[in-house]
């Protein structure tokens, strides 16, 4: 099942036990407005290339929408479409006022030089720039881009529509990016999983966790974890996988990624294969790379109590009832990863004040947004009765069929 008929059926399934009526549920799943173009530019070598750029704007209903950009060989419709549609729910769970986009390009980053890069994103805003805006859709980083690649579009944007800091979040910090932006969504996974340790009455110190993906993420969940006492026993990057029973020396481990680019290498633990480290034996784990990666084939073989979904759609549907059967609780990915989207509500705040905030600020109000999140969602299970991703679901869907309703769209 692919991104899209997971987040479909996930849609189908909540919009079910919220009761909506056939017209709400089909005015909530068609997306707003899908956008394709054709990004063509010089290579370095003087010869053309062409490259297919996507953005789909989701819904609307509770404010700008708001997503990625991602750089990937793999960008497709589908899967745009269903993150899209995530980032819906998503912000309506974190209960920021904004609705879903996303958007990306087919193209593979590491194949690429920097100059070409600045170019593709240039030609990519020219073409979307009357589409997206500070109060219409707020792009943000993604897989393959970062705070530079935010940096040349706003910088586009801003040719064509005057300075505007707030057309884009994720951006370097001397052109309005926010503090603790960069450690946002580790360190949200770091609350929401103090938030659900807590509900079962115990804490992160002493807990082993196993970590898959060591970007921005994965790294900034192991460092913030291990401060409060978790053990990391088991990582992975693209490079390669390692373990240490007795905990990994994270500290050490990001100086090596830093100057090895990738953790393979690392003489600090053992080297595993790469595919192991979701069955390796932990209490908690952190899928922070791509998504599928916890399917049928090795669900059963899932050795942790608890799973927090620092990637989007780690978890295929039939991975989900596997575990739900084997009493694993899965904290979802869109109140888990939540942590972004949220600092990046705040760096537009900030941008659209003129006023910047200290990152102890900046940490303080993500900790009460996650909190606050992992209540209204466990008042949503209760209701209804179902697990934690259900609760998800059904909070940021009531939350913008009933933005939708009020506005008369939905009738």
């Amino acid at each position: 099942m692919n991104a899209l008929a997971a987040t479909n059926r996930n849609f189908k399934l909540a919009s079910r036990l919220l009761g909506l009526d056939s017209k709400l549920e089909k005015s909530l799943l068609i997306p707003f407005r899908e956008i394709k173009v054709e990004c063509t530019i010089p290579k370095d070598d003087g010869t053309l290339a062409s490259f297919v750029g996507f953005r789909v704007q989701h819904d609307n209903a509770r404010g700008p929408m708001k997503g990625g950009i991602r750089y990937h060989p793999e960008v497709e419709p589908d899967e745009v479409n269903a993150l899209a549609q995530l980032m819906t729910w998503k912000t309506a769970v974190a209960k920021i006022p904004y609705g879903g986009a996303k958007g990306g390009i087919g193209c593979d980053p590491s194949e690429l030089s920097i100059s070409e890069l600045e170019r593709l994103t240039r030609v990519f805003t020219q073409k979307i720039h009357d589409l997206i805006g500070i109060h219409t859709d707020v792009p943000a980083p993604d897989m393959g881009t970062g705070p530079q690649t935010m940096a040349w579009m706003l910088d586009e944007y801003s040719k064509f529509h005057g300075h505007s800091p707030a057309v884009v979040t994720g951006k370097p910090i001397d052109l309005g990016g926010s503090l603790g932006r960069d450690a946002a969504t580790g360190r949200g996974v770091l609350f929401a999983t103090e938030a659900l340790l807590n509900e079962h009455g115990m804490s992160i110190s002493g807990q082993r966790f196993a970590i898959q993906g060591f970007g921005n993420v994965g790294s900034w969940a192991a460092k913030l974890i291990s401060e409060k006492g978790g053990k990391i026993v088991a990582v992975s990057d693209v490079t390669g996988a390692i373990k240490n029973k007795n905990g990994i020396d994270i500290l050490g481990l990001l100086e090596h990624v830093e100057e090895n680019k990738g953790i393979k290498g690392f003489d600090g633990a053992d080297s595993i294969d790469t595919d192991s480290i979701l069955v390796e034996d932990c209490d908690i784990l952190v899928p922070a790379a791509l998504g599928g990666v916890i399917n049928r084939e090795n669900a059963n073989e899932i050795k942790a109590k608890f799973i927090i979904e620092g990637a989007n759609h780690p978890t295929d549907p039939e991975a989900d009832e596997i575990l739900r059967r084997e009493g694993v609780v899965i904290l979802p990915d869109i109140y888990a990863n939540s942590g972004g989207v949220t600092v990046s509500y705040f760096e537009w705040v900030q941008n659209i004040q003129g006023f910047m905030w200290n990152e102890e600020k900046v940490n303080k109000e993500l900790k009460t947004y996650m909190t606050r999140g992992f209540k209204d969602l466990k008042e949503m299970c209760t209701t209804h009765s179902c697990d934690l991703r259900m609760g998800a679901f059904t909070l940021g869907i009531n939350r913008v069929a009933q933005a939708t309703t009020i506005r008369g769209w939905g009738s």
